[in-house]
């Protein structure tokens, strides 16, 4: 791969800018990265940091002013409702104006665009996605956050079509893996930890070590299909997944199954239970709607464009248990303490 370009990431202080970052300085490229928030020190080790906002225009021309690539990775996670107007702008909003400032400027190389698997792999019933699937809106349509990166996707490839940007689109599933320090992707595992499942999800996950991951992006800024997206993960069902969390940490998976109805309507009553209370509720209804579908996907694509190749997924699972572990007080720590201390120390 050739080096020595100059590189804009947005979101590079987020969990998969903050490992693709120095993969891309390493390997001799020059990096300015766009954020609302400081990165920390061994980052801004790596390059230039601008501190800003997508929504304001005078921060993206400096940030793009002499770049060669762009690497979009600046986003939002939330299943609440709420956020939906703030997703909106951010994801489609913020990206339409950086669309503007990269077609007046001119003469990018490359864009790379970090969308996400839910644009594409998301199901009622059991199936296995691929890149030629139609987005599910019809299913994602209540979920704030895979509705906004659909459109964002849309804006992204209509808006290179017409004006010959060679963009590619990156559609990994779950980021898991070590140094997700806001809970963005792995608060999955975390809820798993504290015992705050319930029941045992009847749907299927796809997830992706955020390291692999990094090593797929980085791929993108010389191969990969321009104006093609490219799906990539490692599928299980719930039941593995959670059964492979218990062995890993001690933690007892959820014993009881219900139907997926039932599953979705317990969680909305104890929601409402701890919102009278003036609680927060321990689990949304919308992530337990979400764990009863499927979001099974054929990674061929980018194995072949890309050489996506997966490492042990038990390597993935037991480094992201370590690092949640590593932010808790040993007093705390959930599931069979003595496996986790052996685990620790491995």
């Amino acid at each position: 791969m050739s080096t020595g370009r100059s590189i804009l990431v947005t979101g590079a202080t987020g969990f998969l800018g903050k490992t693709l970052v120095p993969r891309l300085a390493a390997a001799g490229h020059r990096i300015r990265m766009l954020g609302r928030s400081a990165p920390a020190p061994g980052l801004l080790a790596c390059g230039e940091f601008v501190q800003g906002d997508l929504a304001d225009r005078a921060v993206l021309k400096r940030s793009l002013a002499g770049v060669d690539a762009l690497y979009h990775l600046a986003g939002m996670v939330s299943f609440d409702p709420a956020d939906g107007p703030a997703m909106y702008r951010l994801h489609v909003a913020g990206t339409r104006g950086l669309l503007e400032e990269v077609r007046a400027r001119g003469g990018l190389e490359r864009m790379v665009l970090a969308s996400t698997s839910g644009t594409l792999a998301v199901s009622r019933t059991e199936r296995v996605a691929t890149e030629e699937d139609l987005p599910p809106i019809e299913v994602v349509g209540r979920w704030p956050y895979y509705l906004s990166k659909i459109y964002e996707e849309r804006l992204v490839l209509e808006f290179a079509a017409k004006h010959r940007l060679p963009v590619v689109v990156l559609n990994p599933s779950l980021l898991l893996g070590p140094g997700d320090e806001r809970l963005s992707s792995t608060w999955t595992v975390m809820k798993f930890l504290q015992r705050d499942l319930p029941a045992m999800p009847g749907g299927g996950i796809s997830f992706v070590d955020v390291r692999d991951a990094a090593a797929v992006f980085e791929a993108a800024l010389e191969r990969g299909e321009v104006g093609g997206k490219h799906l990539f993960g490692v599928n299980m069902t719930m039941s593995e997944f959670f059964g492979r969390l218990e062995r890993i940490s001690g933690v007892p998976a959820p014993r009881l199954r219900l139907p997926s109805k039932v599953n979705v309507a317990g969680a909305k009553l104890l929601e409402k239970l701890a919102e009278a209370r003036g609680r927060e509720p321990a689990l949304d209804a919308a992530s337990v709607d979400i764990a009863e579908h499927w979001f099974w996907l054929d990674p061929r694509k980018a194995e072949r464009e890309l050489g996506f190749s997966p490492r042990d997924p038990q390597e993935t699972l037991q480094d992201t248990v370590l690092d949640l572990l590593s932010r808790m007080p040993e007093r705390q720590w959930p599931g069979t303490k003595g496996r986790l201390a052996n685990l620790r120390k491995s």
